[in-house]
């Protein structure tokens, strides 16, 4: 895939800086299965679900992963915390500096009556960095940090909460997981009293959600790798669904690459190629690092409607969206969102994706039943 053709324009208006009150009440843009595309609000959700489905969303929570470090020159520096560093026993964390081409190992930053220390640069300006003093890289992170929001929102929400779903309870993301911005407490009820099943996994967002993809050929981008975990309960609910063949509804494009991960999709060995490492056992659930990168000629074998926001031209989003839905039609429907002046990115609005049934044959992973 040539990366021209995850390009296209979104005029500087459509760019949303805040959600609607209330968060159901965005657009919402159904692909179906037949290739059709209807323009709804996103309460209207539950037409377009089936009883049995199971929704998957990412119960993973935002950090205020962002600060504003002081070196001893009287320089600042912009923090980015995406994550702990896991060959690290002690409190490490992989930390995006900006700027960072003057900063060395060993260099003291100041935050209030802290300091963050810079261990080792590792590429593209992250480096290992650790907090001095009492209390570990959160407590100091809920003191000092802000929302890392994406740097198209020019100012922080009222409520941070606005920057949270509803169900978010795993703190660790370095970015909201969008697409489940849109549900509201009311909604999830409505969708389960008509029958459908709702179950979380957790993947924390790291910093490909704010890296573009720059090489010429889409394939050639590689992706860091992000933690999931899935819990003995959740995966107990995924494996039965896939054992009664219903369907998999993931909420945002990071619950495809958590069960795209667990189940495959091409074969195990392009998971291999993709840097996917097999799941490791967790008290009955599974959890790991996925480095799965999704391109378009992908075969899906777990997912199948993906409710996910509009993206980012340039992005592995995007080209997971592509791969799911199809490059052309995928096209299409964002330049009808234009011509209809839907809102674009984090608080904007969203997308329901459809595909034929289709069901793998998969076996389900681990010994959940």
């Amino acid at each position: 895939m040539r990366l021209e053709e995850l390009d296209f324009y979104i005029p500087p208006g459509l760019i949303a800086q805040q959600p609607v009150e209330p968060r159901d009440s965005c657009r919402l843009l159904v692909m179906t299965g037949s290739g059709a595309r209807v323009h709804t609000d996103f309460d209207d959700l539950p037409r377009y679900l089936r009883p049995g489905d199971l929704l998957v969303v990412n119960d993973s929570r935002v950090l205020p992963a962002r600060v504003y470090a002081r070196k001893n020159t009287g320089g600042t520096v912009e923090l980015l915390f995406l994550r702990p560093a896991a060959s690290y026993q002690e409190d490490v964390w992989e930390a995006l500096a900006r700027p960072s081409r003057r900063l060395r190992a060993g260099m003291l930053l100041t935050v209030g009556n802290r300091q963050v220390e810079l261990h080792r640069l590792l590429e593209e300006g992250r480096w290992l960095v650790s907090v001095t003093g009492r209390g570990g890289v959160i407590p100091f992170l809920e003191r000092c940090g802000e929302l890392p929001l994406p740097p198209y929102i020019h100012r922080q929400p009222v409520d941070p909460e606005d920057y949270q779903t509803v169900y978010a309870a795993a703190l660790g993301s370095a970015a909201a997981p969008t697409a489940g911005l849109h549900f509201t407490q009311q909604l999830l009820a409505e969708i389960c009293a008509m029958g459908c099943e709702i179950t979380a996994v957790t993947l924390h967002v790291g910093l490909d959600t704010f890296r573009p993809i720059s090489e010429p050929v889409v394939e050639d981008h590689t992706i860091h790798r992000e933690f999931y975990t899935v819990s003995p309960e959740s995966l107990k609910a995924i494996n039965r669904a896939k054992r009664e063949r219903r369907r998999l509804i993931a909420v945002g494009t990071t619950s495809v690459r958590v069960l795209e991960t667990l189940y495959g999709g091409n074969s195990r060995v392009s998971l291999r190629i993709a840097g996917a490492s097999a799941p490791a056992s967790l008290g009955g659930g599974v959890g790991g690092s996925t480095g799965l990168y999704i391109t378009p000629g992908y075969e899906f074998a777990a997912v199948d409607v993906l409710i996910t926001n509009f993206h980012l031209p340039r992005t592995s989003l995007l080209a997971l969206v592509m791969a799911f839905g199809g490059v052309g039609a995928v096209r299409d429907a964002y330049r009808e969102a234009v011509a209809r002046q839907y809102r674009f990115f984090s608080f904007g609005d969203a997308m329901l994706i459809e595909r034929p049934s289709v069901f793998a044959g998969v076996d389900p992973v681990g010994s959940g039943s």
